[in-house]
């Protein structure tokens, strides 16, 4: 199996990115974005999707936080992309819940190279520290749009945003984890037209 990786950077007058990703990783991270609960929210993305992820993004947080967000999120589906291949031999569909304490957050995800977002619920409070509740929807809808992936995500309950945010994006983690991972049983794209 040759590995998947992908180094990406991405230079715009709002952001300065440097990401690698090793889909087939053990869950290492190192992450800074300059806003904490992304930091978190990343790195707990890396460790539940088993994903080896470095990010190191330069944004311009004086604005507010949706530009770091949005490209980090830009360059992470990319680095998917790259990643990926051509899809051969991967499972392709997943679904998960993961609850945390009061909050349900649910995933599913086809790895179609065609990219939709659907999103459903809502979050209990407008900010976590400087960190946008609503950027983790925009960050599943850019994740999506930028790897080619078909993304359903739910808020199932919850009363606290902390809970909620990071529930979805561990949620995100083990799905992409399950659909990304190879099937022993498949040799070519999963797919009736041979390619996705």
């Amino acid at each position: 199996m040759s590995e998947r990786t992908a180094t990406r950077t991405r230079e715009t007058a709002e952001t300065s990115i440097e990401l690698e990703l090793a889909i087939d990783g053990t869950g290492e991270a190192d992450v800074d974005t300059g806003i904490g609960f992304f930091d978190h929210m990343l790195t707990s993305f890396a460790k539940h999707g088993l994903f080896d992820l470095t990010v190191d993004c330069d944004g311009d947080l004086a604005v507010d936080d949706h530009h770091t967000v949005e490209d980090v999120a830009i360059v992470l589906g990319e680095a998917f992309d790259e990643a990926l291949g051509d899809r051969a031999g991967i499972v392709r569909y997943a679904d998960r819940k993961v609850p945390l304490d009061e909050a349900v957050a649910g995933a599913v995800v086809d790895v179609s190279g065609r990219p939709r977002f659907y999103f459903d619920g809502a979050f209990s409070q407008a900010q976590i520290g400087d960190f946008t509740s609503d950027m983790a929807r925009h960050f599943g809808e850019s994740l999506a749009m930028n790897a080619g992936l078909t993304v359903h995500l739910e808020v199932a309950s919850g009363e606290n945003a902390h809970h909620e945010v990071e529930a979805l994006f561990k949620a995100l983690a083990r799905t992409l984890d399950d659909a990304t991972r190879l099937d022993d049983h498949r040799e070519g794209t999963p797919s009736t037209k041979g390619t996705l």
